[in-house]
């Protein structure tokens, strides 16, 4: 248990969650007017371009350094999803960019951050309640850290992606700009707002498909939550199982999906299920106790997340339900290096508080585990109706619209924790935070070219091994 003393030595809990009282209860106009005097300190002008610093290091050394502890046989794929563009270079190598953004300038206000805030970290899903929503959907790095990060990865991430559509960079540069200004305007917007009211708000289907500029977008965005609605167990067990001797079994997709026979595996399994269920509040505890497990089996997830051990796990209910769970391992998040240790001894336990903290409406079924070997897990429901935007193939005008929904849905993910007046006050009405960005955002996707080249360079020299999927 965490002292009171621990507690007030702890950034997790004095700086990112506000709980020293003195500035928890000043006035927005305060708050709002200490966040304009930090531009004394850090000139909104100063976050813009990036410049790799003298003695940064070797990329490929963080890239095999933030291999340790996966599964080694499976690394090799993770390089070679990560071949594929810059684009999913930048997705697996959050490791990376934290590294570099602990060289850039911050204000020193802090939020639960993300921690690995790209675009397709986004995404519609289901709530408790049934609805889709969109919003925050992966946590593996979360961790309260500077509210700069996450808004300078996100629009980095929009700047390599437009890129990588072919799109010019002056295309690029300028949906970065309108995802900072989204987020820059409606954390204003939440720097107004009471606690409940922040608390409450919640990007919905609804509100998107009404927020169409046109019928044409209008179309396309039924048709995806349309999709969406059909991403749950009903439909998606048919397509993974198969019987056998009379029971349902998860369908092997090796390397992507496989089932291990190793006895001391079922048992950690079974062990760790008890544990998870433990996790659960008790009303979620009685609704889970309803299910028996059937199957379950290693699953290759992501590309950041290639080479730690997840699992699909496959339950029925008396009358033959289906369940499907994710188990994901929890490893240290990215940011901890830079950013300080979280609270939490277990990481699992610091992703789901990080989950419930950051998004409006979180899976009933989220929880956490240790192993009887010390690995932390998570679980989640698999494919709750979750979706991410099809961004390939997107025209700019799409780019654009869904920059606007990230930036806003970040800025009420950070409202929730940090101080949205202050960091609102040091943002401002005009746009000069928004420009800056744009210049970083399109002076990093250039280095993440880089780094993907030097990724490939040491591909073609046996430097390291990629197993690219469709080889096999």
């Amino acid at each position: 248990m965490t002292t009171n003393k621990e507690k007030n030595n702890n950034p997790e809990v004095a700086s990112a969650l506000t709980d020293d009282s003195k500035v928890k209860f000043r006035s927005r106009e305060e708050r709002i007017a200490d966040g304009k005097l930090l531009r004394e300190k850090v000139l909104r002008a100063s976050h813009a371009g990036w410049a790799a610093p003298a003695n940064r290091q070797d990329p490929i050394d963080i890239l095999e350094a933030s291999n340790q502890g996966r599964m080694p046989e499976l690394v090799p794929i993770r390089y070679g999803r990560m071949l594929r563009s810059p684009f999913t270079f930048l997705r697996g190598s959050a490791g990376l960019m934290a590294y570099d953004l602990s060289f850039t300038p911050t204000t020193g206000l802090r939020v639960q951050a993300c921690g690995d805030c790209h675009l397709l970290n986004f995404g519609l899903f289901a709530t408790p309640e049934r609805n889709l929503i969109f919003d925050v959907n992966d946590f593996d790095e979360t961790l309260p850290a500077p509210w700069e990060w996450d808004i300078k990865r996100l629009a980095a991430s929009f700047a390599v992606a437009v890129r990588d559509e072919r799109y010019s960079d002056k295309g690029a540069q300028a949906v970065a700009v309108e995802c900072v200004r989204a987020y820059r305007e409606k954390l204003r917007e939440y720097s107004k707002m009471n606690p409940l009211e922040i608390w409450y708000d919640r990007l919905d289907a609804e509100t998107i498909i009404a927020l169409s500029p046109d019928a044409k977008i209008r179309k396309q965005r039924e048709k995806i939550i349309a999709k969406a609605h059909e991403r749950i167990a009903d439909y998606l067990v048919p397509k993974l199982t198969t019987a056998v001797g009379g029971r349902h079994r998860l369908v092997d997709q090796p390397p992507v999906l496989f089932h291990s026979d190793d006895e001391e595996t079922e048992k950690r399994v079974r062990d760790g299920l008890e544990a998870y269920r433990q996790s659960l509040s008790d009303e979620r505890r009685v609704l889970f106790d309803r299910y028996r497990l059937e199957d379950y089996a290693f699953k290759i997830v992501g590309i950041g997340s290639v080479g730690t051990r997840c699992s699909v796990m496959l339950f029925f209910s008396m009358e033959n339900h289906p369940l499907l769970l994710q188990v994901k391992e929890a490893s240290p998040s990215v940011l901890e290096p830079y950013a300080g240790a979280s609270r939490y001894d277990n990481h699992a336990q610091r992703v789901v508080m990080g989950q419930r903290l950051m998004q409006s409406s979180s899976d009933i079924f989220l929880g956490w585990a240790r192993s009887g070997n010390g690995r932390d897990f998570y679980v989640r429901q698999l494919r709750d109706m979750k979706m991410s935007a099809p961004i390939e193939g997107g025209t700019i005008q799409n780019f654009h619209l869904y920059a606007q929904l990230c930036g806003w849905t970040l800025a009420r993910a950070h409202a929730r924790s940090g101080d949205a007046a202050a960091i609102s006050g040091y943002l401002g009405k005009a746009d000069s935070f928004d420009q800056a960005l744009g210049e970083f955002a399109l002076a990093y996707a250039d280095q993440t070219v880089r780094d993907h080249a030097a990724l490939v360079q040491a591909v073609d020299s046996g430097r390291v091994k990629a197993i690219i999927e469709e080889d096999l």
